[in-house]
């Protein structure tokens, strides 16, 4: 069974007097422990795919199935919920609080979790906060606010705090986009073994160079999958 299964989905939007398909019949499957890429210049679709397959949109039409939950006809709070259970999500500008460290960035997840499972107290979090923040290699970092921190620090908070509910999924929208060449690589680095160690990796990208850094990539152009092809191993 696939984690991310999409079915003939289409989306579109008006402007105007203008229909535009931002997604025509997109098919795709993702199956767990894949490390992949949705690669396209701007308008062609990759950020719309992004928003569905985060549970941020829902399609216009087709079916989107979510570790083999068809997440179409939820509810809003459903889909939420299971947003948090499910999807670990790294932006390009970090998204991160600036006004809490990296311990309580991290924690912020869980402490939303916890209005659901009620296996979550005050000390679980702090304890998988801090093991999260040491997978990333920022132990020592973890009373820092964001502003105390390096662009490649602020990034591995991001990546902790989406992996600290052992989501099924982290989806990164251009996580390097803000980044110099020498943290890209190294960030990139930490996802390529991250997925060694079994979690599914979805990276959104206009960037060739970090597209092909993924073991699969998708191409993307006027709402369609143009090209599913193999990047690095």
């Amino acid at each position: 069974m696939a984690l991310i299964e999409l079915q003939n989905i289409h989306k579109h939007f008006i402007m105007g007097e203008e229909d535009i398909h931002a997604l025509n019949d997109v098919n795709i499957k993702i199956y767990e422990g894949e490390f992949t890429s949705i690669v396209g210049t701007s308008g062609s679709g990759k950020s719309t795919l992004m928003n569905i397959i985060g549970l941020l949109d829902l399609p216009g039409e087709g079916n989107y199935l979510l570790d083999g939950i068809n997440t179409t006809t939820m509810t809003d709070d459903e889909l939420s919920e299971y947003r948090n259970q499910k999807i670990g999500f790294v932006f390009q500008s970090f998204n991160l609080l600036p006004k809490a460290s990296a311990l309580k960035n991290v924690e912020m997840p869980m402490q939303y979790a916890s209005t659901y499972n009620k296996n979550l107290d005050d000390m679980k979090i702090r304890q998988m906060a801090l093991e999260t923040l040491n997978k990333v290699g920022l132990l020592e970092r973890v009373h820092h606010l964001p502003n105390e921190l390096s662009g490649g620090q602020r990034q591995r908070v991001a990546i902790a705090r989406a992996l600290v509910n052992s989501p099924k999924l982290i989806l990164a929208d251009e996580p390097t986009g803000a980044l110099d060449s020498k943290t890209s690589e190294e960030i990139i680095n930490l996802f390529r073994e991250l997925n060694s160690q079994g979690v599914t990796v979805v990276i959104v990208t206009h960037d060739n160079n970090v597209a092909n850094r993924c073991k699969r990539v998708l191409r993307m152009s006027d709402g369609k999958i143009i090209e599913d092809s193999k990047g690095a191993e």
